[in-house]
């Protein structure tokens, strides 16, 4: 009998342990969520001039954005993604992608030329991930006229600033394995496979990946 009480002191103890650091991770989270604008303390990062285009960039919560900047972000995003969807098991449907890109988590980090013309996005949410604090990066996106010219890597590279800066441990992304453009970009701006990708079995192939960049200022201290 006294075997037992102490394994069950112990795991309620652990039960403990995992519980309060869950709640000091979902703090963190929602800190980064009640900030008014995360690009705020980075003046120097709102504008991107190089390759022949000038972009100003915008941080903001979707329910900040006005309708026509949402149907210019979902009519992208269908344009570039729907084929690549309807190629493996997710399939494609409006309704459910729409619902997704605005839900009241999501986040958008927008550019626009000078002329006030939307040519790039990215959603991404601050969030935990299997109990882990992370800027999880739903989609990121550019008009074709500005694409090869460095600005899909400072965003990309903005998003990490974003991110570490408000404490999540890692910047996570999903790629589909049938889209090797993104799967190189990702790769060569060194994102590597997380611990929560799946694996593909002989019952299952999975046509994507789960991709990561570790906040190495934090696991540093850990």
């Amino acid at each position: 009998m006294g075997r037992k009480s102490t394994k069950g002191k112990e795991k309620r103890l652990q039960r403990k342990e995992e519980n309060l650091l869950l709640a000091a991770a979902q703090k963190v989270v929602d800190e980064a969520n009640a900030q008014e604008d995360p690009l705020a303390s980075f003046p120097a990062f709102r504008k991107f001039e190089k390759n022949g285009i000038s972009v100003v960039l915008d941080c903001k919560r979707v329910t900040e954005l006005d309708q026509n900047t949402i149907n210019w972000i979902f009519e992208t995003e269908k344009k570039h993604m729907k084929e690549l969807y309807e190629k493996c098991s997710w399939g494609w449907n409006d309704k459910t992608k729409l619902e997704e890109m605005t839900d009241s988590a999501a986040w958008y980090l927008l550019a626009r030329t000078t002329q006030g013309q939307n040519v790039a996005f990215s959603h991404f949410r601050f969030d935990l991930d299997y109990g882990t604090e992370v800027l999880y990066c739903y989609e990121i996106q550019l008009e074709e006229c500005v694409r090869r010219k460095g600005l899909g890597k400072f965003m990309l590279q903005l998003l990490e600033l974003i991110g570490f800066t408000a404490r999540m441990k890692k910047i996570v992304l999903t790629v589909l394995k049938h889209n090797p453009g993104a799967v190189a970009f990702f790769r060569a701006l060194k994102y590597e496979l997380d611990e929560t990708s799946p694996v593909d079995t002989l019952y299952e192939d999975y046509p994507y990946e789960i991709l990561c960049k570790p906040n190495k200022k934090l696991f540093d201290k850990a």
